[in-house]
């Protein structure tokens, strides 16, 4: 069973998924007083939250002026999606080899409101559904040092660009119940390989589209 979280831990996870969704944008200020009324709760956890964020690196302090979400490092992407790879698949192992019927049945309403979301066009609940699928997944791994790890890979990782490529999203989804079956059918082997496919296919959209972007600019240089 999943131990119930600390109020800072609850605030922690609603940042991160609002990072990762894009709801708070790359270079945002995160403001303590507007966080702890919106999650009706005080500036202590929040506060804490925060130093979390910034050593895991979601965001950067600014000293008086506070938090804001930190910039992409794309010559970073490509070390931190051989790190995801790593330690994902074991944490798919794990899930596969741990995941009570509670687990599996959390990740397929996650899984189902990814999939609507995207039907209804809001992307911003599909790419917040997206972090809440992953992260429920890999918590029924009982792994938690290794999540955490995955955590702050994630904070390095461009998911807002990816899941805004045409279509990306729609392909997501199928990705996920090649992932979900496979954890459902104790298939470790291949709820592995589902895993790698599905980082890497995120990672190889995102890589064609900015060498395409790159040759446009070039050309229109000419």
């Amino acid at each position: 069973m999943i131990l119930s979280k600390t109020k800072e831990e609850q605030v922690a996870d609603f940042l991160r998924e609002g990072i990762i969704s894009g709801r708070f944008p790359r270079g945002a200020r995160l403001k303590q007083q507007e966080i702890a009324t919106l999650l009706n709760t005080s500036i202590t956890p929040v506060r804490e939250a925060l130093k979390l964020l910034e050593a895991e690196g979601y965001v950067a302090g600014e000293g008086f002026k506070g938090a804001v979400v930190a910039p992409f490092d794309i010559e970073a992407s490509s070390e931190v999606l051989a790190l995801r790879i790593l330690l994902e698949t074991q944490l798919v192992k794990g899930a596969v080899e741990n995941a009570a019927a509670p687990d599996i049945a959390e990740m397929k309403v996650l899984a189902a409101e990814f999939a609507e979301a995207f039907e209804a066009g809001n992307n911003e609940r599909a790419r917040a559904a997206n972090y809440r699928f992953h992260n429920r997944m890999f918590e029924a791994a009982r792994m938690p040092q290794t999540l955490h790890f995955v955590q702050i890979l994630w904070a390095r990782y461009p998911f807002d660009l990816i899941n805004a490529l045409q279509g990306r999203v729609s392909r997501a989804a199928e990705e996920h119940d090649d992932m979900l079956a496979a954890i459902i059918a104790r298939d470790t082997g291949a709820a592995m390989l589902a895993t790698r496919q599905h980082i890497e296919a995120g990672w190889v959209e995102l890589r064609d589209a900015m060498t395409a972007q790159k040759a446009v600019k070039e050309a229109s240089k000419r």
